[in-house]
């Protein structure tokens, strides 16, 4: 298992409607992280900064190549784009990963 962990900007004014958005995030797309072996996903912000981490059953390199592949995927980003900044790894399609620095298990 491998984690992944990226980070992105919420627009200004747009906090609240990047939240409702993830509350109400799509049954389709909930299975496209599943189908990529996503575990543990979760988002936190700070003022309009945000932080993103999961784990990835069967590592990071099939979960960004199954997001990559999805229709599903392309349709959320084209949905978030309105209220969010987030460079994207051209090489992978996915957000660039940050480097783990430290871990306590």
């Amino acid at each position: 298992m491998e984690r992944y962990a990226w980070k992105a900007v919420v627009k200004p004014g747009m906090l609240e409607e990047y939240t409702r958005r993830h509350r109400e995030i799509w049954p389709e797309m909930l299975e496209v992280l599943k189908a990529a072996g996503i575990r543990n996903y979760t988002i936190w912000n700070v003022g309009q900064e945000l932080f993103g981490y999961y784990e990835c059953e069967q590592g990071a390199a099939f979960a960004a190549q199954v997001q990559a592949d999805s229709p599903v995927v392309d349709r959320w980003n084209e949905y978030m784009k309105d209220v969010m900044v987030m460079e994207m790894d051209p090489e992978t399609g996915a957000q660039p990963r940050l480097t783990q620095v430290f871990l306590m298990e």
